[in-house]
This record gives structure tokens, C-alpha cells and sequence, in this order.
């Protein structure tokens, strides 16, 4: 399939569905934030995971990686993990003379940051380029990075040793943020008792680069009316106009909660955003974009009342 060809909603919806539920075979009972992790690959975001160690980040990443059938590199972020450590460097070759560049990790159509926060600022600073312009600048040369281009970083809490708080231009380039949590009962017994769900080799993989890239370019036909963008335009407004918020959602923001709400639309198998579409990827969209005055991130419920606060029409 050529990656300009766009699926059928139909195809699309099937396609997007079996992607959650390979993920699914690996992360129990964690099938929204499963829908939501494939709904910003869709849409063409970076997802930023935050949660305590040991409740299934990495392997998230992993899953959702081999599902697609996309080539990922690993980086475990450290405070003495250096910019080109990350982008690449240039090369003296003797035998020919010249420098030579010798691509980093970053050249990957999956780069996994591990930690991401317990990098220096300057290190982090590294994936601005890369994630909004999608290549990077060495020594005066631009190189660009593979097609697509996804970015799957997991954080520890800020409150952790050793970590260093992730500055507002960088927050803004992820799509999405989302927080695992602890799975049921039900889900942990089983994880439990069964078989190692981080052997990589038993996750299915469903689709390749080409089909993935075809389900994402459909998501740009999925319609949006004039009565759900005043609806985004009306949240938007609620957040810059309420005392608590530093500094409410940008335009930009404005745009990335269409691009999700149209990715989930197509897992649902719709042509066209309904106000649900926007509620379902609000949350995971919005939250890490505002703060409160002296810095701290918006509480959840919070964020939630702009949705219950906000009129539909």
C-alpha cells in the first residue's frame, strides 16, 4: 500500500481496534488509556507517560511499538546524558577528509525516553527540534527524521530524587500525557499468575509502516463542524478566564485537542467529530498544559470541571 493511500473508515476503525488490543495482550485492564496511547500515534502527537516506576510505562511503549511493526531505539535519560549523546555527532574521517555525521537514536520512527526527566535541562532541550519540526540541526546541517515520527517518553513524579521538571515549551510538544496507575485486582491476579507479559516476542503485530501511515492519514479526513470547533473555542476561553491558571490554552492546544479528537473519532469508527470524541482525549490533552500560579500542575478534578462547567451548544 502506498503510505499516500487513506483506509476506509471501516478498515480504519478495524485496524485501530486490533493495535489497542495487541497492546492489550501486554497492559491489563487498562483499556482506556490503551485507546488513548493509539489515538495520539494516529493523530500524529508524542505521548508523555507519568506514573510511578514499575506499573507498565516502558512496557506500553514497547507494546505499542511492535504492534505497528515500527523500528524503536531506547534511551535511558540520566543527568549526565549529553544533547548529541541523543541527535548524533559529527565525525572526523581521516580517509576522506571531511566530517561525517553518525546519526543518534533520535533517527528511529519509535524513540523511547526512559525517564525523561531525570535529564538536564539542556539534554531535554535536545527533542524540541525533533518533535515539533520532526528533524534535527548538527553543526549547521538540517537531517530529517524518519516517517512517521513518534515519541513515547515516561517520567517519574516531579517529587522523586534526582528528577528535573520538564519546562512548559517541552510539555506543549506532547500531544498527550497520560498516567497508568495501578491495574484492578482482577487484571494484577492474572498478571500474577500467568506468563511474563514483558516477553516481547508473544506481542502480535498487526500492521506495518505503510498501513500505519494510511490509518493516519485518514484521520485527516474526519470531519469537524463549525459547532464542535466553538465548542473547543468555548474551553479554550474557560481556561484562560479562571483566576486559579497561570496561563490558559494556547491556540496550538486549541489545535492538538482537534488532532486527538478526530484520531479517537476514527477508532470509533466515524467520519466526523461529536462532542464525546472531544470529552474522551480532553483530559489527556489539556492537563499538563496548565498550571497554577506558583507552577504546579492543574488537579485532576479541576480540569475535569471545565467539561461539566462548559455548554456542549
Amino acid at each position: 500500500m502506498s503510505p499516500q493511500q487513506k483506509l476506509p473508515i471501516s478498515e480504519a476503525r478495524a485496524l485501530a481496534h486490533d493495535v489497542a488490543a495487541a497492546v492489550g495482550e501486554s497492559i491489563l485492564g487498562k483499556s482506556a488509556q490503551i485507546r488513548l496511547a493509539v489515538a495520539c500515534l494516529l493523530a500524529r502527537g508524542h505521548l508523555l507517560i507519568e506514573d510511578v516506576p514499575g506499573v507498565g510505562k516502558t512496557t506500553l511503549a514497547h507494546a505499542l511499538a511492535d504492534a505497528c511493526g515500527l523500528a524503536w531505539r531506547r534511551v535511558q535519560f540520566t543527568s549526565d546524558l549529553l544533547p548529541a549523546d541523543l541527535v548524533g555527532v559529527s565525525v572526523w574521517e581521516s580517509a576522506n577528509a571531511q566530517f561525517a555525521f553518525r546519526p543518534g537514536p533520535v533517527f528511529s520512527e519509535v524513540l523511547l525516553a526512559d525517564e525523561v526527566n531525570r535529564a538536564s535541562p539542556k539534554t531535554q532541550s535536545a527533542l524540541l527540534e525533533a518533535m515539533e519540526e520532526r528533524r534535527v540541526s548538527v553543526d549547521g546541517t538540517t537531517h530529517p527524521l524518519p516517517d512517521p515520527f513518534f515519541v513515547i517518553a515516561t517520567q517519574n513524579p516531579a517529587h522523586h530524587a534526582g528528577t528535573f521538571d520538564l519546562p512548559e515549551s517541552q510539555l506543549d510538544r506532547f500531544l498527550m500525557r497520560l498516567s497508568l496507575g495501578y491495574p484492578p485486582a482482577d487484571a494484577e491476579l492474572a498478571l500474577l499468575s500467568g506468563r511474563d507479559r514483558r516477553n516481547r516476542s508473544t506481542i502480535t503485530r498487526v500492521t506495518d509502516h505503510d498501513r500505519l501511515t494510511a490509518l493516519q492519514a485518514s484521520c485527516a479526513d474526519v470531519f469537524v463542524g463549525e459547532p464542535i470547533a466553538r465548542y473547543v473555542l468555548r474551553l479554550l476561553s474557560a481556561t484562560r478566564s479562571h483566576p486559579a491558571i497561570a496561563l490558559g490554552l494556547s491556540p496550538r492546544a486549541g489545535l492538538a485537542l482537534l488532532a486527538a479528537a478526530r484520531a479517537y473519532a476514527l477508532t470509533e469508527g466515524r467520519d466526523f467529530v461529536a462532542p464525546e470524541d472531544v470529552q474522551a482525549v480532553w483530559h489527556a490533552v489539556a492537563a499538563h498544559r496548565l498550571h497554577t500560579a506558583d507552577g504546579r500542575h492543574l488537579p485532576d478534578a479541576m480540569v475535569a470541571d471545565f467539561l461539566k462547567s462548559t455548554p456542549v451548544a
